[in-house]
């Protein structure tokens, strides 16, 4: 891409551009891998371009079921263009099956189904490794008013209901997933939408019958075959990544 963009931000997955027209924003995902708050970290061949891709097709199919998201569309094989908001700093995790931490919290094996969907929030700063947060912390510090939880939880668990069926139709049971949102500001109105990703790096998912993880868990368990895993979920989607298409780096930037 010969166009010299100015980059606005670089987190461990993904960068941010200043888009072609005002209030967008290209995103560029990375092949870096990162776990357990940045102290593990490795590269994961073509994980940016299966995660574009896969992104791309969660995102246009929330749109499509009335779930407003930043997405606009996919540029290229690592870029899609988004619409500028207002990070909500806090990561929503929604958990359908005990795993990772929740399973390590509580002594809970992995792999049990939970009584019922359990929605958790984190604040998001990996100084203080993101720490989980009540309502009364996000209220109290004034990142998200009341209103903008309730909007928050009820778009999160509309996601969960679409996810997991979409993946239980394909084999795959969503396990659990991290999700964040952004204002989004239009003339005089203020929206949450869904904002950054939806991918196999932010998703836990199992293979229905084999229960054989297909997501960044193989990445932070040194498990092996995480490409394989990232590229089986793609295929089992129906994503087809452009043959022969270039892949590149990402833009020159100006500081």
């Amino acid at each position: 891409m010969s166009s010299r963009r100015r980059r606005i931000y670089e987190g461990k997955a993904k960068i941010l551009y200043e888009g072609p027209e005002p209030g967008t924003i290209v995103q560029y995902f990375k092949d870096d891998a990162t776990a357990f708050n940045n102290q593990k970290k490795g590269t994961i061949t073509g994980k940016g371009v299966i995660n574009n891709r896969i992104s791309e097709y969660l995102m246009t199919r929330l749109n499509e079921i009335g779930v407003p998201t930043h997405f606009i569309r996919r540029l290229n094989m690592r870029e899609q263009l988004v619409r500028q908001v207002e990070i909500i700093p806090l990561e929503v995790v929604v958990r359908n099956v005990a795993a990772g931490s929740l399973a390590q919290r509580f002594g809970i094996p992995e792999g049990q189904a939970l009584p019922r969907s359990i929605l958790e929030f984190y604040y998001k700063n990996d100084q203080l490794g993101d720490p989980m947060v009540t309502e009364e912390h996000i209220t109290a510090f004034g990142w998200a008013t009341p209103q903008d939880i309730d909007d928050i939880v009820a778009l999160a668990l509309r996601v969960n209901d679409f996810l997991s069926g979409l993946f239980l139709g394909i084999g795959i049971k969503l396990i659990d997933f991290k999700i964040e949102f952004g204002r989004l500001y239009e003339e005089e109105m203020v929206r949450v939408v869904l904002a950054d990703e939806i991918s196999p790096d932010s998703c836990r998912l199992w293979d229905l019958k084999t229960n054989e993880k297909m997501d960044k868990d193989r990445f932070r368990r040194d498990l092996g075959k995480v490409e394989e895993a990232y590229q089986e979920v793609a295929r089992r989607l129906g994503i087809l990544l452009d043959p022969g298409a270039g892949d590149h780096r990402g833009p020159a930037t100006v500081q």
